[in-house]
């Protein structure tokens, strides 16, 4: 009897249900796709992005202040001296833009390695200042984007790749190895995490030239950026089970691309998207590749600083989930004990259960 109920077919409500539970997730995720994507991205708008306008005298201060006036908050606008001292504030990437007024060349110089898609609407917010004197403008590059990363989007995209591998390998060994000792499951997701960051970073940079220098040291942060994401879902993992996928799909991709850096710049993205920026880990990695790929000057400390706190944050969660599991197995009944029996004969629903989260997660 015992044996025909095991292998029995559930009945129709059962397994609808059962689907029913499993479509919640990527009803969820849809619905936060569209708010993160569309909410950071589909209306790009200058906030406070800063210009200079290049000169002495008081024609460029009342240039200045008339473009300031017509900008409103959407701009900084400042006079400096010299084309050299615009061109060294856009290597040290302070500002998006200067124009250098001229009554036969007014030009613009730009640094489209900070932001590809800023310098596009630094170039559409003066061009009319110079249409307006029936010349065109003459744009300069300062800082150009390499050749095999025309828009300087690469750091971007590797991001992605990296992200995606590191939750879902964090899903997979919170799942199919929630047996092991927390420890064991922290040196897997270190392991993961190496070989996901070689394969990326092989593929980015000899590969496709999207890293066309600094690959080892990118190569390394980017190990420690998988590194935290994996341990962080492996923490995650713990306490939310089949819930883990909606949270790190939130955490490192609703949220992480969004604010990275590497589509729109903070300066021209809404505030809170802006404000993520500067803290959220996607932005460390990107804006640390930026730097090393083309403002290797300015240094990475900042933001290597910001991936490495991440994963600091990762084990000390994976702690605690650890000491959390040991002291539920200490709770746990004795062997003999009729309540064990019964838990012993839900382990092949465990297994199935943990097959389907690790399909789910890997199928995001």
């Amino acid at each position: 009897m015992t044996a025909h109920a095991a292998t029995e077919v559930p009945p129709v409500r059962t397994v609808v249900r059962h689907l029913l539970s499993h479509l919640v997730v990527p009803v969820l995720l849809a619905t936060g796709m569209a708010l993160a994507y569309l909410g950071a991205f589909h209306q790009p708008e200058p906030h406070g992005v800063r210009l200079d306008v290049v000169g002495t005298g008081p024609q460029v201060a009342v240039l200045a202040q008339t473009l300031q006036d017509g900008f409103g908050d959407a701009a900084a606008v400042r006079t400096v001296a010299g084309v050299e001292e615009a061109r060294a504030e856009l290597e040290h990437m302070e500002i998006a833009g200067a124009y250098v007024p001229d009554a036969d060349r007014p030009a613009l110089l730009i640094a489209s390695a900070a932001s590809d898609t800023t310098a596009t609407i630094v170039q559409r917010m003066l061009a009319p200042v110079a249409l307006d004197q029936g010349l065109p403008l003459q744009v300069t590059d300062v800082v150009p984007t390499a050749d095999t990363d025309p828009t300087g989007q690469g750091a971007f995209f590797y991001l992605v790749a990296l992200s995606v591998g590191g939750y879902s390998a964090a899903i997979a060994i919170g799942a199919a190895g929630a047996r092991l000792r927390m420890r064991l499951r922290l040196l897997f997701g270190l392991g993961a995490a190496a070989v996901i960051a070689t394969v990326a970073t092989v593929v980015a940079g000899p590969l496709y030239g999207a890293l066309p220098a600094a690959v080892p040291q990118i190569g390394l942060l980017a190990w420690l950026y998988v590194t935290a994401v994996v341990w962080i879902g492996v923490g995650l993992h713990s306490f939310l089970g089949r819930w883990t996928t909606l949270t790190v799909v939130g955490l490192f991709v609703m949220l992480n691309f969004t604010s990275a850096g590497g589509v729109f710049a903070p300066a021209v993205q809404p505030g809170f998207f802006a404000s993520l920026h500067g803290f959220w880990i996607g932005s460390g990695l990107v804006e640390a590749a930026r730097r090393l790929l083309y403002f290797p000057a300015l240094g990475v400390g900042a933001q290597v600083l910001t991936v490495a706190l991440w994963a600091v944050a990762g084990l000390i969660l994976a702690a605690v989930a650890g000491h959390v599991e040991r002291r539920r197995i200490a709770a746990t009944p004795a062997p003999g004990n009729p309540a064990d029996a019964a838990r012993r004969t839900d382990d092949g629903a465990a297994e199935d259960r943990t097959e389907e989260e690790i399909e789910e997660a890997v199928g995001v």
